[in-house]
């Protein structure tokens, strides 16, 4: 009877301890402000609530005004601190490969590939970036201009047509087509399986609980990820087999790339790296369109300054039909601020990890090798300190700024070392298409739709349109 007693009461004590280590963790130094959360849990559950509103995410909101713009928290498992201070947010992305590198979940990791782009670091990382930058680097760009625009022409004849369209998924399946056959030559009218819809399974299911089991979210998302990389791996070996005479595209260029004597580029990172190309490509910048189309609806006076912009350079032309040209392209001065605005407040990314190397001293706290560091936009974005009525969309606010792609208060595509890569890629896309909407076409919104903001993506839905030719 004693010696049970006295089990129990070891076992209660070592519970004890492991809860208070678990909620006091020990550091060289003093951490930053914050809770724990629940042992194993920790406040996962409250992290991946939904928000429902444009503003900073309740669990940021309502911790930084308990704690301070850096606290510390505990994410599937994981001790997190999380910055929405903007001085430790751009310290972090500049000190990848030195204080910090990339990090995610373990769940991101194994939805994503091992070997994908987000969890290779040093001379891999920016081997593989070097060639992504062949396609969407300034010259790729300049040759894809005319392929961009045609393809926002003839979507949006196509749309034209229609009763309504949906504008998330539209937009979305019209990139999706436009990237697919840059990357590998992929015309989804003469394959026999629907490459982009295996994409959407694996999006659906990206932000949820990592349940594993037929019929979750998560299992359905492993399953599109595992179709989609059969389907590439299928492409790769037979255009390996069959390799063509005149290379065209990316999957031509990792070909040869593989074939290289001493090459570090396998099989397995290539397809990994297509994949998360395809992803980003087109589930980004769709959500950016789709609300750069709500943002014009809801406001006229700037989708009339957008329209003279676009309708000046037709004018200036000297054939009104002929194509955009680069110089057009890069005249776009309001477009461009609009391109920001909407970036700033879609917060495409609206968390970034990495993962602290050594004991960092950040003011006064102590960030500990280790620990991951969650970097938060919309808390950068939408603080009212640096941005006057946050929440207000306004495009005039970058009139005279010099800011194109990240700074220290606008990192919508990430900074440092790892900013996006594609970003370019976006902004040519979204104003090749704005320049075909507001010239050829009016709209009507249809259905208003709902925005739910996940902790991963955001998901417009139901968002609906009638557009109209404005020579009808």
């Amino acid at each position: 009877m004693w010696a049970l007693f006295i089990w129990v009461s070891l076992l209660l004590i070592s519970i004890t301890h492991w809860v208070y280590s678990w909620r006091n963790p020990k550091c060289r130094g003093k951490l930053p402000p914050g809770s724990m959360g629940f042992p194993l849990l920790g406040e996962t559950i409250q992290f991946f609530k939904p928000n429902k509103t444009s503003d900073i995410p309740p669990f940021i909101k309502e911790r930084v005004k308990k704690y301070g713009p850096i606290f510390k928290t505990n994410l599937v498992g994981r001790p997190v601190i999380v910055s929405t201070d903007a001085d430790l947010s751009y310290f972090v992305f500049n000190q990848e490969g030195r204080c910090f590198q990339s990090w995610y979940p373990d769940t991101f990791t194994h939805i994503f590939g091992e070997k994908n782009v987000g969890s290779l670091h040093g001379f891999m990382y920016k081997y593989l970036k070097n060639m992504v930058l062949t396609l969407f680097g300034h010259d790729g760009l300049k040759k894809m201009l005319p392929q961009v625009e045609m393809t926002a022409n003839k979507r949006l004849e196509l749309w034209s047509n229609q009763d309504s369209v949906e504008l998330k998924d539209a937009t979305a399946s019209m990139i999706f087509d436009l990237t697919a056959k840059k990357l590998i030559s992929h015309d989804p009218d003469k394959s026999s399986e629907n490459l982009r819809a295996n994409f959407v399974a694996f999006i659906q299911g990206l932000i949820s609980f990592p349940f594993d089991i037929p019929g979750t979210a998560y299992h359905k998302c492993l399953q599109g990820r595992e179709k989609a990389m059969k389907m590439l791996r299928n492409m790769l070996q037979e255009r390996r087999k069959k390799p063509r005479e005149n290379p065209s595209d990316f999957f031509d260029y990792v070909i040869e790339e593989i074939q290289k004597e001493g090459t570090i580029l396998t099989e397995e990172i290539a397809l990994d790296l297509m994949f998360v190309l395809l992803f980003a490509s087109f589930e980004t910048t769709s959500l950016a369109i789709t609300l750069a189309i709500k943002f014009l609806s809801d406001d006229p006076a700037v989708l009339k300054r957008l329209t003279e912009e676009h309708e000046t350079i037709l004018r200036n032309r000297e054939d009104a039909d002929s194509g955009l040209t680069w110089e057009e392209y890069k005249s776009m001065t309001y477009t461009f601020q609009f391109i920001n605005e909407t970036a700033r407040l879609a917060n495409i990314v609206p968390a970034i990890f990495r993962k602290a190397l050594i004991d960092i001293k950040f003011k006064d706290y102590t960030i500990p090798a280790g620990w991951a560091v969650m970097v938060c936009p919309p808390a950068v974005h939408l603080n009212p300190e640096m941005y006057k009525d946050p929440l207000v969309f306004n495009p005039s606010r970058w009139e005279g700024s010099k800011v194109t792609n990240a700074s220290k208060h606008f990192m919508a595509f990430g900074g440092g070392m790892r900013f996006c890569v594609g970003t370019d890629f976006t902004k040519l896309q979204m104003a090749a298409f704005l320049h075909s909407l507001v010239t050829k076409y009016r709209w009507e919104e249809i259905k208003g739709g709902n925005i739910v903001r996940t902790p991963g993506l955001q998901f417009p839905n139901g968002y609906h349109v009638k557009l109209h030719k404005k020579r009808d």
